[in-house]
């Protein structure tokens, strides 16, 4: 009678988690050269270029994953774009996605930002410069503009509703663009409330 002493064969779990629902980066390296090539396309703001790549185009979120995200990067500290890099690495790879991710979005961009500043400070008298930069902030409130709007996409399934969704955006926008209260009011004070209705809503 033989005793067979060898081990049984070890599977290894695949890289990232399978999601049936849309597609997920294939590795760390996706994951970094994504972030990376989405801060390069920020000009003016990155938040119109993740939306689109990370919900249109890659399809790694849904509109309403991607506004349940920001939502979250919103109200932690640090830059919004930052905190979601770190959430999306997180949501596949744990740990390690999310360092692949905010090396990324900082790395390169980074580098780029110091030789920018340094040319800036030489040249930011000039006129010609000065009516760049102003160019460049109005187009940049339409990128910004423009994600809001199509970040409304997600807010179908929301379990307010649209026409109360529509009416807390209101709410929000008066108290801030119009009565130019502190963002804490809005966190603080219109959150928990939406937060203990969003709860009520899904325990129906």
């Amino acid at each position: 009678m033989t005793i067979n002493l060898t081990s049984p064969p070890v599977t290894t779990p695949p890289i990232a988690p399978i999601h049936a629902s849309h597609p997920a980066p294939s590795s760390l390296w996706d994951l970094f050269w994504s972030f990376t090539l989405l801060a390069l396309q920020g000009f003016g703001g990155v938040l119109p270029i993740v939306q689109r790549e990370l919900v249109e185009n890659k399809k790694w979120l849904t509109p309403a994953e991607f506004v349940e995200e920001w939502a979250v990067a919103q109200i932690m500290p640090g830059p919004n774009v930052v905190n979601l890099s770190l959430m999306v690495g997180a949501r596949y790879f744990g740990l390690r996605g999310a360092l692949a991710a905010l090396a990324g979005i900082l790395a390169i961009p980074l580098v780029l930002v110091l030789i920018l500043g340094i040319i800036y400070s030489h040249f930011s008298v000039h006129s010609g410069v000065t009516g760049a930069i102003r160019g460049m902030s109005a187009v940049a409130a339409g990128l910004i503009i423009a994600s809001a709007l199509k970040l409304t996409s997600g807010l179908r399934e929301h379990p307010l509703g649209r026409t109360m969704c529509t009416l807390i955006v209101a709410v929000c926008f008066v108290i801030i663009a119009l009565l130019h209260w502190p963002l804490l009011v809005v966190l603080f004070g219109i959150g928990p409330v939406v937060c203990g209705l969003t709860y009520k809503a899904l325990r129906k």
